[in-house]
């Protein structure tokens, strides 16, 4: 089939769900991938939180750890893929929970997940402003401290927004260049650190070394909290389908989007783990320092090459924050259109000249400098606070973007008990007889996560999550009750125009 006959079909599917086909509809298969396998980013997770997880679980996290949380999360992965193959539409999340639920599923799942992203977003670009400070800092000879780190932070969203008001065009291509730069800089650090690390590596079975903790908690415990540093990573992969009216023939590419981002970060992201784990020489000195990774990479490799090394990690966490922005303005995007937020006229916005969604995307740069922010102040007011800001912002998007991920695989489950869902509405990427059994082993271990998550040393997650679903609350009986009349309420597609896209197909 020829691309403009795709577009077609592609659009007329999209009317038939009610939505006429607003953003530009120009990214292919491996652009679906590439945007999730950006902000999944072994590159960002693994490496910001390798401290964190070396300090509780030892270089067990690292082989165990690692291994444990992917083969979950593949399951999830497959999970969401099944539902964005039958449910094609920008809201995902939103829109599964509201079609397979009702409306007020939809809602909720809308703005859990505007928190985990908000969480992810501040996430990743303070990951980054983590590493590129002290590297600007040695440059420019200042010193790094919190406040400098919260500007680079600032500066990194105001790129990152900029990037993604110009064009979708623009960030594919640039996601497309961010997968092969990830796989590009891996393969640079497991060479290096191979052949010409200083010192001799560890052994092999030092990377399943379990029992050895930095921190004060039992080491069964410890490895459960050290489980972050994982499970962070393996996020963001929704957005494949937060893109997926912006891909060509997406039933098929965004699902696979979804789950081979997560299938390759796993493979990539060990291989990446094993080197630098076994490249290691003192391990309670590297869980000592005040950033674990760049403690071992400056150790192993030293000098120029060591730096070089550190500025293509930060780079790569740089694009991980760019595609970050760009799924999460399309989430609120779709959200907005069918009225979910105050003032949704704007946020629904899309730029004539742009073709994107502008207005959502610099809401986005506000909400996630302002979570770091309100972190930044608490930790003015009180100095002696144990926890890291960067374990606090990943903690909330871990909570925020799994509970979300898991309500709409929950209404799939319940509908087919009701015979509501059929395997007629499945789409062409499916489980078949295995579907339900995933669908269970998933929202088992989304549970389960989700309390180890927020256990302390995590705790100030847990009240900022309890806050956030106050506010929801509150918000439910302010706004909820008296605008928000569900995705089927505003569809902008007539009877005549998906006529006129059936006219053109048999043409």
């Amino acid at each position: 089939m020829d691309k403009q006959r795709q577009l077609l079909e592609d659009k007329k599917l999209l009317h038939q769900f009610g939505y006429a086909q607003e953003l530009l509809r120009d990214m292919g298969g491996f652009s679906n991938f590439a945007i999730s396998f950006s902000i999944i980013s072994i590159l960002t997770g693994a490496v910001s939180l390798y401290g964190h997880g070396l300090t509780y679980g030892g270089p067990g996290i690292m082989g165990w750890g690692w291994t444990l949380v992917a083969l979950f999360v593949l399951l999830i992965a497959a999970s969401m893929a099944e539902l964005a193959s039958a449910i094609p539409t920008a809201g995902a999340l939103y829109h599964w929970a509201s079609v397979l639920g009702n409306k007020r599923w939809g809602w909720y799942t809308a703005w859990i997940n505007l928190i985990g992203q908000i969480g992810i977003v501040a996430g990743i670009d303070y990951s980054c402003a983590l590493f590129a400070d002290p590297l600007l800092a040695a440059t420019f000879g200042y010193k790094s401290t919190e406040t400098t780190v919260l500007i680079v932070f600032g500066i990194i969203l105001l790129l990152h927004g900029i990037f993604n008001h110009i064009g979708i065009r623009m960030v594919a291509r640039l996601n497309d260049f961010s997968a092969w730069y990830h796989i590009g800089v891996v393969a640079i650090l497991v060479v290096s650190l191979a052949f010409f690390t200083k010192h001799s590596l560890q052994p092999v079975d030092y990377l399943f070394q379990v029992g050895q903790t930095f921190s004060d908690k039992p080491y069964a415990l410890a490895f459960l909290i050290g489980l972050l540093q994982a499970q962070w990573t393996f996020t963001g992969y929704d957005a494949s389908a937060h893109t997926i009216e912006e891909t060509v023939n997406p039933r098929v590419r965004a699902p696979w989007g979804i789950f081979t981002s997560v299938a390759f970060s796993f493979v990539f992201g060990f291989m990446m783990l094993a080197v630098v784990t076994l490249a290691i020489k003192d391990a309670e000195g590297a869980a000592g320092a005040s950033n674990a990774f760049i403690h071992v990479i400056s150790e192993a490799l030293g000098g120029t090459f060591g730096t070089t090394v550190l500025w293509l990690v930060t780079l790569a966490m740089w694009f991980c924050g760019l595609s970050s922005v760009t799924s999460f303005s399309r989430m609120m995007y779709a959200f907005s259109r069918d009225k979910g937020m105050p003032w949704s006229r704007h946020w629904a916005e899309i730029s004539h000249k742009y073709r994107t969604p502008a207005k959502a995307i610099w809401l986005v740069i506000v909400l996630s400098f302002a979570l770091a922010l309100v972190d930044y102040i608490v930790k003015s007011i009180k100095p002696d606070t144990s926890y890291t800001t960067l374990a606090f912002l990943t903690a909330v998007s871990v909570v925020g973007l799994y509970a979300a991920y898991g309500i709409p695989i929950y209404l799939k489950l319940r509908a087919e008990a009701k015979g509501i869902f059929l395997p007629k509405h499945l789409g062409p990427w499916n489980l078949g007889g295995w579907s339900k059994p995933i669908n269970r082993i998933s929202l088992i271990w989304i549970a389960f996560i989700s309390v180890v998550m927020v256990i302390p040393p995590n705790q100030n997650a847990l009240y900022a999550l309890v806050g956030m679903f106050v506010l929801l609350l509150v918000m439910d009986f302010a706004y909820y009750k008296n605008n928000f009349e569900g995705p089927e309420a505003h569809l902008k597609v007539s009877e005549a125009e998906l006529e006129r896209i059936e006219k053109e197909l048999e043409s």
